[in-house]
C-alpha cells in the first residue's frame, strides 16, 4: 500500500513538473519586416599600405633573413645583397678624405707662416693671398672628398633591405643567388593593421549613393562572428573607368581587424537607392538563440495547435546582431520557443 502511494505521489509530482516546464517554456510570434532593397557586388580585401621592396644597386643576393608570412619591425634587416665592391670604393673614398685633410693641415700651416711673415713686411700681399687661396682650394677638396665618401657609404647601404615598417611579408620573389638589378622586386609587405575592401561599382549605381552611402561588409569565407565587420570609413573614388564605366569604392575595416588578409574574398552591399534588381518585400527575423544547429542542419521549435513543440528545419540567411533571417521553413504568425532545449524535453 505504501508502495502503491509513493508511486502515485511520484507520478504526480512527475506530471506537475513536466506541466511546470510547459507553463514556462517561452516562445516568440514570428513577425515580417519590410526588406530593404540591396545589392552585392564581388569585393576583394586589400592593404590600404602595400609595399613592393625594389632592388636600388645591382648585387648577388647572399642573405635572405625572412620567409612568406613572418611578421617584421621597422627597420629590421630582410635581405643583404653582394657589397663587396661598394665596400671597396666607401674604403677607398675614406683615404681620399684622409689624404685631402692632411693637405689642409700642411695648407693651414704654411698660410699661417705667411701671415706671420706678411706683418714683418717680408714678403709681398700677392704672395699672401696666393697662400690664403691655396688653403682655401684645399679646404674646399676636402669637402668635396667628404660628400664623395658619403655617397659612397650611401651607396653602400643599398646593399642592405630593411621593411620601411612593421607588417607582414607578403612575396619573396627571390632566391639566395638571384642578381639583383635597380628596379627589380625582392621583396613585398603590407600592414595588416589597415585593410579595406574595394569593389567596382557602376556608374549608374555610384550617382545614386550620396556623401556617406551606408555600405556593409561581407566576409563570406569568415567565421559568422567575423563575417559582418562594420565599415569605419567609406570612400567612393571621384574617377571612372573609361573601358568599364565602374568606380571603385572603398571600404575601410576596423583598426587590428583578424582574420583578413589581402586578396580575400569579399562583397559589398549597397543601400536601397542602388539596388540592381528586385523590389521591396518582406523577411522574417527570429533570435538567434532559438535556432537549433546541429553540423549543417538549422531547425527551430515550431508550437502546434495543442501547444506542443515540433521540430522543424528552416534555411537561414545574414545574421544581424542578436538576429537571424529565415529565408524559408517559417511563415509569418507561427510560434517557436526561444529555448530549442527546453522544448526537445517537452517533447
Amino acid at each position: 500500500m505504501r508502495k502503491n502511494t509513493l508511486l502515485s505521489l511520484s507520478l504526480a509530482l512527475a506530471c506537475a513538473f513536466g506541466g511546470a516546464q510547459a507553463a514556462v517554456l517561452s516562445t516568440v510570434t514570428v513577425q515580417a519586416a519590410s526588406k530593404q532593397q540591396s545589392a552585392g557586388f564581388d569585393a576583394v580585401v586589400e592593404a590600404v599600405r602595400q609595399t613592393v621592396i625594389a632592388a636600388q644597386v645591382p648585387g648577388a643576393v647572399v642573405q635572405i633573413d625572412v620567409k612568406v608570412g613572418d611578421q617584421v619591425k621597422a627597420g629590421q634587416l630582410l635581405m643583404r645583397l653582394d657589397a663587396r665592391a661598394a665596400e671597396q670604393n666607401a674604403a677607398a673614398s675614406d683615404a681620399q678624405v684622409a689624404a685631402a685633410r692632411a693637405q689642409l693641415d700642411a695648407a693651414g700651416k704654411e698660410y699661417e707662416r705667411q701671415k706671420q711673415l706678411f706683418s714683418k713686411q717680408y714678403i709681398s700681399q700677392a704672395a699672401l693671398e696666393r697662400a690664403e687661396s691655396q688653403f682655401k682650394a684645399t679646404q674646399a677638396q676636402v669637402a668635396a672628398q667628404l660628400a664623395q665618401a658619403g655617397a659612397a657609404r650611401t651607396q653602400s647601404g643599398f646593399h642592405l633591405v630593411r621593411a620601411p615598417y612593421a607588417g607582414v611579408v607578403a612575396e619573396v620573389p627571390v632566391s639566395l643567388g638571384d642578381m639583383a638589378m635597380p628596379g627589380r622586386p625582392l621583396l613585398t609587405i603590407y600592414d595588416p593593421s589597415q585593410l579595406r575592401v574595394s569593389a567596382a561599382v557602376p556608374q549608374s549605381v555610384t550617382s545614386m549613393l550620396g556623401d556617406k552611402p551606408a555600405v556593409r561588409i561581407e566576409l563570406p569565407g569568415l567565421p559568422e562572428a567575423q563575417r559582418w565587420p562594420q565599415a569605419s570609413r567609406v570612400q567612393l573614388l571621384p574617377t571612372v573607368d573609361a573601358a568599364t564605366h565602374t568606380a571603385q569604392i572603398r571600404a575601410e575595416l576596423p583598426a587590428g581587424f583578424a582574420g583578413a588578409a589581402p586578396g580575400l574574398f569579399a562583397r559589398l552591399w549597397l543601400p536601397a537607392a542602388a539596388g540592381r534588381d528586385g523590389a521591396a518585400g518582406q523577411r522574417l527575423m527570429v533570435p538567434a538563440k532559438a535556432v537549433l544547429r546541429r553540423a549543417e542542419l538549422s531547425a527551430v521549435y515550431v508550437i502546434d495547435a495543442k501547444g506542443q513543440p515540433l521540430l522543424r528545419q528552416v534555411r537561414t540567411g545574414r545574421a544581424e546582431g542578436d538576429s537571424v533571417e529565415i529565408l524559408s521553413g517559417l511563415s509569418a504568425g507561427e510560434k517557436i520557443a526561444l529555448d530549442p532545449q527546453a522544448a526537445a524535453r517537452q517533447r
